[in-house]
């Protein structure tokens, strides 16, 4: 099965991502906002993860249920 953006939309290494909702990183007092564009993720062995890097944070881990294909 491939992993799959909040739409059901097919995600590949490479793509751009927005995220859909604010999304309070752990381990940080940071807050991804709606909308923040996140470019060249990199998909997991797990179907609902994906890795990226944000734009102040780097080696993040998201869940494909709160971003959306650009």
């Amino acid at each position: 099965m491939a992993a799959r953006d909040s739409n059901g939309t097919e995600l590949a290494d490479g793509d751009s991502v927005q995220v859909i909702k604010d999304l309070k990183v752990k381990g940080t007092s940071s807050t991804l906002k709606r909308g923040t564009l996140i470019k060249n993720i990199r998909l997991t062995d797990d179907d609902a993860l994906i890795e990226c890097n944000a734009e102040k944070i780097k080696g993040l881990v998201l869940r494909t249920e709160f971003l959306k294909k650009v």
